[in-house]
């Protein structure tokens, strides 16, 4: 049995046990201070994972404030938010090590995302409608993970006892039945979601086949009629040979102006509808007919719409394209309506995939765009906001906080990965070079994000040959956005450097990835 297999074993009989005694102790108490919270809230449907259904879920108004009211406690006792994210990121995985293997992401970036993710939810807890939008884009950003019910019980204990460690009395009983129904309603909607709407990603992905082969059918359709016209035309003209000469001759002239004419017009004609032979020619031929012409935003989200679709279940690459788009989208200067992308998007595929076109393709693309929709939205803004942040703190560092950075960056980094020293052999001026060049690479990606994509992708491949493990991106990372922590006191700054970075290592990490493959291996 693979270790993988006997960490879930594990993880199925601590959950068993767990389930077990808590309802030994039911059974014993009958009326404990916690059950008779959650009978009198009356929220006994979410005192279990709930993966069978993904509804709207109503809590009580009185559970709803004492949870929400007890998250903002936990929040003005940690130091900073980053600080809470840190607390809530050691909980879990001390609690239950075996599911960082479920987790790429560095650490400091991580802690962070717990702590968003929390903090979304427990704001939107009163409003039903808007809080099971939240969960489904966060089930959404996480399809590829394998959430099971006993890792849904692990996250949901150990964060409901660092917070009856933190705040003591202020956990009140109805705080801690409104946190273990509102993470056993998102665990469960994660699974629930991960289960059934796999056979919409299965539909995008076999529509999208479809279409782009549909695409190359249209181009031969076209090519066949274009052939069989010419075949009649010269028929007729076969015909119009046998007749009198002397018609012919009195004619000749004027059928020849004539035919030239009618040939130049309907090969004008046929270069002026010819058939869109890819989905980015429908969707732009589509997109000037519907009369978003002059929406030229479109054919920027166009040159992702490809990598978007076909990583629909991969929750890291998504989130990456979703990333460096938001970031080609905030050099547009004008409006922006995804919206709109949404309704050409869906005529195109309408019209490349005809025969086998349903509502569930309907439903299927259009819970796609939403979803990707939601996530650019709330990334839509920030980069410029962000950009002049990190260009303030970079532009205020003197020459001795330079060189702190310097000498920090490293310092962190060889005390989270001490094997990393084994790859950072070279002079010091030259490691003082590459530090230089990582911060320069933060707030370029920033000014240049379509540039510095490629220069990043390149990089990476030169990393190919480095043979640098991917393992240690993710310390280097929390090394170097620790550092900027104890460096600025401006919280935008800090959070533009942490994004940036992240995703210039997502982007490094990836390529390396796909890159090491035997050529390109033997080429380097």
């Amino acid at each position: 049995m693979s270790e993988e297999n006997e960490e879930y074993v594990e993880e199925e009989e601590e959950y068993e046990e767990e389930e077990g005694e808590q309802g030994e102790e039911v059974e014993a108490t009958g009326s404990g201070e916690q059950g008779s919270a959650e009978n009198e809230a009356g929220i006994g449907a979410l005192k279990d994972v709930a993966d069978k259904t993904f509804d709207e879920v109503r809590l009580p108004a009185d559970v709803v404030s004492a949870a929400q009211e007890a998250w903002s406690a936990f929040l003005s006792s940690a130091s900073s938010r980053e600080a809470a994210g840190e607390a809530i990121y050691a909980a879990l995985f001390d609690s239950a090590p075996s599911l960082q293997s479920l987790f790429k992401t560095p650490r400091s970036v991580m802690a962070m995302r717990f702590m968003n993710g929390l903090n979304n939810i427990i704001s939107v807890m009163a409003d039903p409608k808007q809080l099971k939008i939240v969960v489904e884009t966060l089930g959404f950003q996480h399809l590829d993970l394998e959430v099971t019910v006993p890792r849904v019980v692990i996250f949901r204990d150990a964060i409901v006892d660092l917070f009856d460690m933190e705040m003591g009395a202020r956990f009140t009983s109805k705080a801690r039945a409104g946190f273990n129904a509102i993470l056993n309603y998102v665990g469960g909607a994660y699974i629930y979601i991960r289960r059934e709407y796999a056979v919409r990603i299965k539909i995008i992905n076999t529509s999208w086949k479809t279409a782009n082969n549909k695409a190359a059918d249209l181009m031969d359709q076209e090519d066949d009629e274009m052939a069989a016209d010419l075949e009649a035309k010269e028929a007729e003209e076969g015909e119009e040979g046998e007749d009198g000469k002397q018609d012919k001759d009195d004619a000749m002239g004027a059928a020849e102006g004539k035919d030239l004419a009618q040939t130049s017009g309907e090969a004008g004609k046929s270069n002026d509808m010819r058939v869109p032979t890819t989905f980015n020619e429908m969707f732009l031929f589509n997109a000037a007919v519907m009369g978003f012409g002059s929406s030229t935003w479109m054919q920027l989200i166009l040159d992702q719409f490809d990598n978007m679709v076909m990583n629909v279940a991969n929750s890291y690459r998504l989130q990456e394209e979703c990333d460096v788009l938001s970031l080609v989208l905030s050099k547009y200067k004008g409006n922006i309506n995804l919206g709109e992308f949404k309704a050409v998007m869906l005529a195109s595929l309408r019209s490349l995939v005809p025969k086998d076109w349903n509502s569930d393709h309907e439903v299927a693309w259009s819970w796609l765009w939403e979803n990707v929709e939601r996530m650019l939205k709330n990334l839509l803004g920030k980069p410029a906001v962000q950009e002049r942040a990190l260009e303030r703190l970079i532009m205020s560092l003197t020459e001795d906080a330079v060189n702190y950075l310097r000498r920090e960056v490293y310092k962190r980094f060889f005390a989270l990965a001490p094997a990393g020293q084994d790859y950072f052999k070279q002079s010091t001026t030259r490691l003082y070079w590459i530090a230089d060049k990582i911060v320069e690479m933060t707030l370029e990606i920033y000014r240049d994000p379509k540039k510095m994509v490629e220069d990043i992708s390149a990089l990476g491949l030169r990393h190919v040959g480095y043979a640098i493990p991917t393992e240690f991106f993710a310390p280097f990372v929390s090394g170097a956005v620790e550092v900027v922590r104890g460096m600025t006191t401006d919280d935008m700054a800090e959070d533009a450097f942490r994004w940036s970075l992240t995703l210039i290592s997502k982007i490094l990490v990836r390529t390396i990835l796909e890159g090491s493959t035997i050529v390109m291996k033997a080429i380097n």
